[in-house]
């Protein structure tokens, strides 16, 4: 899965195994999920078709779901929990009928490097939802969402199904609902202007001195230069893990007895070029990037590197 954002519109590119309770939405596989920031009193004969004209002008094929909304991409929060990414939109002054013309909308993506059986996205929307209204009644908010709240979920379609459900007493569906309840509140603060919004913010789960949330940024990292001296951190958190290119990486047994993705080695994401190819080229595979390295003649291992 990749994601960028661009005109307004939040892009999800993969291939993808879906359900959307969105305009258009349902049960299928799509190649893109959109979040697009519509204008306030925005209306449309045919909100599907205003989706799929932003889809094709980006030169996206296949099948898709997309979500709209009032709230400013600014305020995207992204949440990383094990294997689970969230996107969060959050504006909550549309509470009721009474007034439905006016800005306030949740909208919650909910990604899974595992695979998932149907019956567990179609539990991981009612596990966001659930998570959504511990949020909002948490902040002294009266009601469970607004009037036009939207989910998806999805999972890499080609990775094995090792999730049958989801809800909160399972791993996925855990990590779901934290993702949830942290991020609704955290884009709902930024969306009021209670915190700096100026760009999505990033989140993840660390588990270092206990579980907590730290929001990420390549800027004052405390361990910069991790890798060499003029490297960016743009994609720290990578778009393509596991990738399980050894070149890049390896198998890592835990003490579970199962295997992680281990990529400490790997420098690729860190070359100021390779990122900038990536940017203008956001649907790139690895294999391309690795290319464009061998071109400049790049080193992609650290340990060569050092060799």
């Amino acid at each position: 899965m990749k994601y960028y954002i661009k005109n307004k519109t939040l892009f999800l590119r993969g291939n993808f195994r879906a359900v959307s309770s969105g305009a258009g939405g349902g049960l299928s596989d799509v190649s893109t999920i959109i979040n697009r920031t519509v204008e306030k009193n925005f209306m449309h004969d045919s909100p599907e078709t205003f989706i799929e004209e932003i889809v094709r002008d980006e030169g996206c094929t296949g099948d898709f779901y997309g979500l709209l909304t009032a709230v400013d991409m600014k305020t995207l929060c992204v949440l990383i929990n094990r294997t689970i990414t969230v996107f969060i939109t959050a504006g909550v002054s549309n509470p009721n009928p009474e007034n439905p013309r006016l800005p306030g909308t949740i909208n919650i993506i909910v990604h899974s490097r595992d695979g998932l059986y149907d019956e567990a996205m179609a539990g991981l929307i009612i596990t966001a939802t659930e998570a959504k209204t511990e949020a909002l009644f948490s902040m002294g908010y009266d009601f469970a969402g607004t009037t036009t709240d939207a989910v998806v979920t999805c999972c890499n379609k080609e990775n094995q199904k090792v999730h049958r459900y989801a809800g909160r007493m399972t791993g996925i569906g855990k990590w779901t609902a934290e993702a949830v309840l942290f991020g609704v509140q955290e884009a709902i603060a930024r969306h009021d202007g209670k915190k700096p919004a100026d760009k999505p913010a990033l989140y993840v789960l660390s588990t270092i001195g206990g579980d907590h949330w730290i929001e990420w940024s390549p800027e004052g990292c405390p361990y910069y230069p991790c890798h060499f001296r003029g490297q960016v951190c743009n994609y720290c958190y990578c778009p393509f893990y596991p990738c399980n290119d050894e070149e890049l990486g390896y198998s890592v047994d835990t003490s579970t007895g199962g295997t992680v993705w281990g990529c400490t080695n790997c420098i690729l994401m860190h070359h100021p070029e390779i990122v900038s190819h990536l940017k203008k080229n956001p649907m790139a595979e690895i294999s391309e990037l690795k290319k464009v390295a061998e071109e400049l003649e790049l080193e992609i291992n650290a340990e060569k590197q050092s060799e």
